[in-house]
């Protein structure tokens, strides 16, 4: 006999059914005129950066320097200085975005980010090494270190998060992500503190400035972070899947090492190339992906794709605050900590008030 007071049974089929369903977009929502409204937004910010700085240039002569190709004090400032920066701004806010965004979710934990989890840290620390030991000073050369060494950090935090545990558990991951990561950054320290020639050329890069002259840097890393965006994107339906719990994710026919391996080789590929780029960043990672839940709702894809604007939209603004503030600028490092160490204490209080967000 039927008990009319217990809750009806629910299948996987059932649950995947109710996910899709709260997920799909409403004409109230319409997340696709929030991405053109960012997009719009994005376009705006970018024009922005190329006109203010410590010389504001008018629109007419941005214009003179884009069709005639002069040699002009104006051209060299945008050519050389403002376009480079802005353009590495594009690349490296879409990927500690993006990164951002993965680490949330294979962690289940809101205040993952690639700087608190060590990942920049081992990134900088592996670049780093090869400056002093192998005298590596080539772009591509630090690219694949930055890479491996953010690969490599990720990879020794995930397991020191899940040993011995039936599943991930997000306390562990922050803890050993904090412990390691300040290991690595004390040891980095001491490096350069020993080694003038390693301190004198690290110490702009380890700042974290897109105050990058030579857009090769970014011809060199934009195919690694399209390739790191797209794998997110591709896997964005297993991860929606992976926010029930892996138990219900593996009903619905998720391979779960195989989803988290790849998001694990996303987050290395995109945190090693901004950071081999433009030197550690913090914050950004950890405040995007709670400003495009709230545009996007769970649906993973459309998180990551509001991130993908999102991300330049910050750093680019951060760089402009930077740039007018001070005579000599403030590094975009130091903006986003200014505003991402608030919002850190916050999401720490409401995690704390009602353990989650």
């Amino acid at each position: 006999m039927t008990n009319l007071f217990s809750p009806p049974e629910t299948s996987c089929h059932d649950v995947k059914i109710s996910r899709q369903r709260a997920m799909l977009p409403t004409r109230r929502s319409s997340p696709s005129g929030k991405l053109i409204a960012l997009l719009l937004a994005l376009l705006m910010i970018c024009t922005v950066s190329i006109f203010v700085g410590a010389k504001s240039i008018s629109p007419s002569m941005v214009m003179d320097v884009l069709l005639a190709n002069t040699d002009s004090t104006e051209s060299l400032i945008i050519v050389e200085s403002r376009f480079p920066r802005t353009v590495i701004g594009l690349l490296v806010g879409a990927a500690l975005a993006v990164a951002g965004c993965l680490i949330q979710s294979i962690t289940r934990n809101p205040l993952a980010d690639p700087g608190i989890l060590g990942v920049n840290a081992g990134a900088s620390f592996f670049v780093l090494t090869g400056v002093v030991l192998l005298g590596n000073q080539s772009m591509p050369e630090h690219l694949w270190l930055a890479f491996f060494g953010a690969l490599i950090t990720s990879v020794f935090v995930y397991f020191v998060g899940t040993y011995k545990e039936a599943r991930v558990n997000p306390l562990k991951i922050t803890l050993a992500g904090v412990a390691i990561g300040a290991l690595l950054a004390g040891v980095s320290s001491s490096i350069t503190l020993m080694n003038p020639m390693a301190f004198d050329q690290m110490r702009f890069w380890d700042a974290g400035s897109l105050d990058i002259r030579d857009l090769s840097l970014a011809s060199m890393a934009v195919l690694p972070i399209i390739f790191g965006i797209l794998l997110a994107l591709v896997i964005s339906p297993a991860l929606d899947n992976l926010s029930l719990g892996e138990d219900i994710a593996q009903g619905l026919g998720t391979n779960v090492k195989l989803v988290q391996l790849a998001a694990l080789f996303s987050i290395a590929l995109l945190c090693g190339c901004s950071t081999a780029i433009a030197g550690p960043i913090g914050f950004i990672g950890l405040m995007i992906p709670h400003i495009a839940r709230r545009l996007s709702g769970p649906n993973q894809l459309w998180l990551t794709l509001y991130a993908i604007l999102l991300g330049p939209l910050l750093i680019i603004s951060a760089d402009i605050v930077g740039r007018v503030i001070a005579v000599n600028e403030i590094r975009v490092s130091i903006v986003t900590a200014f505003v991402g160490a608030p919002v850190l204490i916050y999401l720490a209080r409401q995690v704390t008030s009602f353990g989650k967000l």
